[in-house]
C-alpha cells in the first residue's frame, strides 16, 4: 500500500426486504379495494412486522362500496395480522412458525375480505422505519404531512 493512502472498506448497510399491501376487498367479484396496511419481512435482520387501521377516511369508502360492511369484524381480522407478525403467545398456532413461515402465511393469496396484494421488494438500513414509510405511502399519509 502506498505511504500516506488509507484504503477504507465500507460496510454495506443496505438490506433487501419484501412487503405486501394488505387490503380490505369488500366485495371479492368486484375487485374494489382499500389499502389498510402494510406487511414487511426482512430476512437479513430478522425482522417481521405490520402496520394496519383503517381510519375514518378508510371506513367511509369502504361504507361506500359495501353499505353492509361490518368494520368491526374487519377490524378484528387487521388486528391479527400484527399478532402472527410478532409470533409468541396470544399469537394462535400461526404465531409459533418461523419469521419467513408466517410472512408466507400472511401474503398468501386468499379468497377472504382481508388480503395482501402482491410481493414487492426494497432495500432499506432499517426495516422498521421502511414499514414505517411504506405504510404512510401505501396508505397516502404522506401526502398529508
Amino acid at each position: 500500500m502506498p505511504s500516506g493512502v488509507a484504503y477504507v472498506i465500507l460496510e454495506q448497510p443496505w438490506v433487501r426486504f419484501e412487503y405486501a399491501v394488505i387490503r380490505v376487498i369488500p366485495r371479492v367479484e368486484r375487485g374494489e379495494a382499500i389499502n389498510a396496511g402494510v406487511v414487511l419481512f426482512c430476512r437479513a435482520r430478522r425482522f417481521l412486522g405490520a402496520h394496519v387501521g383503517l381510519g375514518e377516511a378508510r371506513e367511509v369508502a369502504l361504507r361506500a362500496i359495501a353499505p353492509d360492511i361490518d368494520l368491526d369484524v374487519i377490524r378484528e381480522r387487521l388486528e391479527i395480522i400484527p399478532l402472527i407478525c410478532s409470533g409468541g403467545p396470544g399469537s394462535g398456532p400461526i404465531g409459533e412458525l418461523t419469521q419467513p413461515e408466517r410472512f408466507h402465511w400472511v401474503v398468501a393469496p386468499q379468497s377472504t375480505v382481508v388480503q395482501a396484494g402482491p410481493i414487492h421488494t426494497g432495500v432499506c438500513t432499517d426495516p422498521a422505519e421502511a414499514l414505517k414509510a411504506a405504510y404512510a405511502a401505501m396508505l397516502g399519509l404522506a401526502d398529508r404531512e
